[in-house]
């Protein structure tokens, strides 16, 4: 069937570029015994339901409940001179996040104010502190990482079928439809069993679904929505639009169709998080909000129709009236440049709107990649767990006073240390892990950083002090003997390589096993064959940065130039060696070595950890010659000044900077909104 409607008229107002097509038309596909029976369900699959829950001012909550101030209190949570969370109660008085704390005492004297943790040198853990010196201090989202993972847990046991992405902090995407699926069998059990008398076998559609009560499942996005219409269920809907009555037995509002199977799901998918919200609330004492659609974005979108311990359900067949007004720049990824472009191309303002354009059209304008924005409105990405185990482990600080002499960098190393100390210890009670390797990433401003790493060995009790010794040992190799003048502004610590302890590796004595040992070798990243490679990437940590934090935030970070660097650990055909990606030179360890250590019975587990060590030592080597090259074709532009890259006055390019320059190729099609200016 043709996607183009010949009668539709184009709805362009300026350049009419694109080509009309029916919006919506996939609102009510048929769904069969096939969709029912058959697993996996794909993320096409028509009675997908996906959900997300979002805690309330969750960091709010989390001190509310620490402290045991009463709930209506108004109270926030600050973060130096902002306020990064505000509770319900204080928003009454129009406080807001990002606020100046001394500002939000003024509009409500009785205000609450609580700083977050912050670790300083000589604390083994975080501290609260009522005025913390930026200077001295290092902030700390332990506890309500902590907290956080209590809500997962929670999720994880009410939906053990169901599939948890965390989103964030204090959100998580949920995959219901396996456990819907598993519901609408257990009551509709007739549907268990295709028909004998069906026509197309598995393909023949499933009967008319019954009606359904959605009272007690949560506030009903409109199909039509009606100003200032209020349920005695829920209240009044304050995000664009208001509620229908929830005891509608069956919904046929204006001539739409009666209820679908999709809409028997959704009802089903909002009974399970009902009762998981219940439960967090109950047991953790957090109030969550839910949005439940049949995708990510409108899950999305749907959480926050409205909010505070609620839970919004939008039907296919209100999506239309709830998207076409939405100003489209509003969706995370389609503001800023790309937003401002697809404006002016399509003169368009709304979702609606945007909708309206083709894959090809937008495809020839920007590019073969856009195809994401055509999705993004879509959303058809799926729902994936994430690893239990996380690969590495950041602690980090951006500097309001610059480290301009070696002897200040250990004060900031023995603060960081102690928070790397504080979380793996903890990460400790309960999986045996420990890091392959301790790293240190310094950088000036936003300027390309340089990293060092090392070998982090096996100790019986990991402290502040073991930490800070290999930090404070790495911080002398990258910074040396300099003498002239420099600036740090961002300094980092990060555990990688993060994986299970084995049997027989709770010790040092581990690694010293004679050849033959029945052991299988330390697998890299923590559960991965050892013949994968594995990046060396520290933006797969979770740093926090002493800067205004907003939800998401906390695993953020800007790698160095090192850091994009595949390190392999043990590859199945190049061990001892690798090829760098730039010059395609082979790099190799010292084949003497390699004959002595074989020759004297060395172990193969001690053998092969040296060979990953010696091979991520050669990398960053070989990185910083490219980092030095490149520097010198500059044409003195920059030097290198206590490993960092300094700027200098530029001088006249030669030819042969010319004919580079121009050989450089410009970013094309989507990506070129995406870049810095």
């Amino acid at each position: 069937m043709s996607n183009v409607s010949p009668s539709r008229p184009s709805i362009w107002k300026g350049k009419a570029k694109a080509t009309p097509v029916p919006d919506f038309e996939d609102l009510a596909p048929p769904i069969t015994y096939r969709h029912l029976l058959s697993p996996p369900p794909g993320a096409r699959d028509p009675l997908r339901t996906i959900a997300l829950c979002d805690a309330d001012a969750f960091y709010a909550a989390c001190e509310q409940l620490r402290l045991g101030v009463d709930p209506a209190r108004p109270l926030v949570v600050r973060q130096w001179e902002s306020l990064i969370a505000v509770n319900y109660p204080a928003r009454k008085f129009g406080i807001t996040r990002m606020m100046k704390a001394d500002e939000a005492l003024k509009k409500c004297p009785e205000l609450v104010v609580v700083h977050v943790a912050t670790f300083k040198d000589g604390d083994s853990e975080p501290g609260y502190w009522d005025k913390p010196n930026v200077s001295t201090h290092k902030v700390s989202l332990d506890y309500y990482r902590r907290e956080s993972g209590k809500v997962i847990d929670i999720f994880k046991s009410g939906l053990p079928t169901g599939e948890i992405e965390k989103a964030s902090i204090d959100e998580a995407f949920i995959d219901l439809t396996i456990p819907v699926r598993e519901k609408i069998l257990e009551r509709y059990p007739h549907l268990a069993k295709v028909p004998p008398d069906a026509p197309n076998g598995l393909d023949t559609l499933l009967p008319p679904p019954p009606p359904i009560i959605w009272k007690d499942r949560g506030l009903l996005i409109p199909i039509d929505p009606i100003e200032d219409v209020t349920t005695a269920a829920t209240g009044t809907a304050d995000a664009g639009g208001s509620s229908e009555s929830l005891d509608n037995d069956d919904v046929t509002e204006d001539g739409q169709d009666a209820v679908t199977w999709h809409d028997v799901a959704l009802s089903i998918a909002a009974e399970l998080m009902q009762k998981i919200r219940d439960d967090v609330r109950i047991q953790l004492g957090y109030t969550t909000s839910a949005g439940i659609a049949r995708n990510k974005f409108l899950a999305k979108l749907a959480a926050s129709y409205k909010k505070y311990d609620s839970q919004s359900i939008l039907r296919n067949a209100a999506i239309p009236n709830y998207l076409k007004p939405m100003p489209f720049q509003k969706i995370r990824f389609l503001g800023g440049k790309l937003g401002k472009a697809l404006a002016e191309e399509y003169d368009v303002s709304t979702v609606g709107d945007l909708l309206t354009v083709s894959l090809d059209e937008i495809q020839r304008k920007f590019g073969e990649e856009a195809i994401w924005v055509y999705e993004i409105l879509r959303s058809e990405g799926t729902v994936k767990e994430k690893p239990v185990l996380t690969k590495s482990m950041m602690a980090a600080k951006n500097l309001p006073r610059p480290i301009t002499k070696i002897s200040e960098g250990p004060h900031w190393l023995r603060v960081l240390a102690a928070e790397l100390a504080h979380r793996l210890n903890e990460m400790r009670l309960t999986q045996s892990v420990w890091p392959r390797t301790l790293g240190l990433h310094i950088r000036r401003g936003y300027e390309e950083g340089r990293s060092r790493q090392g070998p982090f060995p096996f100790v019986k009790d990991l402290t502040v002090d073991v930490i800070a010794a290999a930090g404070d040992k790495l911080w002398k190799e990258l910074m040396g003997e300099r003498k002239s003048p420099f600036k740090v502004t961002h300094v980092a610590l990060v555990f990688t390589g993060l994986e299970s302890v084995e049997n027989g590796q709770q010790s040092i004595d581990g690694f010293f096993q004679a050849r033959g040992a029945s052991s299988k070798p330390r697998s890299s990243g923590g559960g991965g064959s050892p013949s994968k490679k594995r990046k060396r990437s520290m933006s797969t940590g979770s740093a926090e940065t002493d800067r205004p934090f907003s939800a998401g935030d906390a695993d953020r970070h800007t790698p160095g130039p090192s850091e994009n660097l595949t390190v392999s650990g043990r590859n199945e055909d190049q061990s001892t060696s690798f090829t760098c990606p730039r010059c395609h030179k082979q790099i190799q360890l010292p084949s003497a070595q390699l004959a002595a250590m074989a020759a004297d019975g060395t172990g193969d587990r001690q053998r092969g950890h040296w060979q990953e060590t010696e091979l991520a030592r050669l990398r960053m080597e070989h990185d910083d010659f490219h980092l030095a090259q490149d520097l010198s074709l500059s044409g003195g532009h920059g030097t290198i000044q206590g490993g960092l890259r300094v700027q200098s006055a530029p001088s006249k390019p030669n030819s042969k900077q010319k004919k580079r320059k121009k050989t450089t190729k410009s970013p094309e099609g989507i990506a070129k909104f995406f870049t810095k200016t």
